[in-house]
């Protein structure tokens, strides 16, 4: 299991505002070269979005889906990257302050990932954590104010 922890200087409102606009997906996420909402209900339960992952000349498809979500403190998702298997992800928002701890937690599920998992395989996912919560707040601090937010 691979967990990561971020401070973002800016309130969860802001944070979720990210999260919740499925057309930023690919702003934040480490992987997709492009992604696509599949309909225009996310982050609700069950919706989904389309993503393309290049590496080199191997081109992948896959897609997430939203398995639980609490606005603004939780949403846990599932990746699924077809013959790679499946992986939870689970994004928890917290106040902290004036701020905001973003923690995200993922681990493999189904198929060789899930078969294959190990320490190494975590200290990938730390380092594409890294990554990924290192863009969400980058994304999130240069974003406009949300209403009520003090500046």
């Amino acid at each position: 299991m691979a967990v990561r922890h971020r401070l973002v200087r800016r309130p969860p409102a802001a944070v979720w505002a990210v999260l919740a606009d499925g057309s930023r997906y690919g702003d934040w996420v480490v992987g997709p070269s492009e992604s696509r909402q599949d309909g225009s209900d996310w982050p609700r339960l069950g919706s989904t979005i389309e993503y393309t992952v290049r590496l080199g000349p191997w081109t992948g498809t896959g897609k997430t889906i939203v398995r639980d979500v609490d606005p603004p403190h939780r949403l846990e998702l599932e990746a699924d990257s077809g013959r790679l298997g499946t992986a939870r992800i689970a994004i928890e928002v917290r106040p902290w302050g004036d701020d905001t701890l973003v923690i995200v937690d993922e681990h493999p599920l189904r198929g060789p990932g899930g078969r294959l998992h190990n320490t190494a395989v975590d200290a990938l996912l730390q380092l594409r954590h890294r990554s990924m919560l290192a863009r969400l707040a980058e994304v999130v601090e240069s974003s406009r104010p949300v209403p009520g937010e003090r500046v």
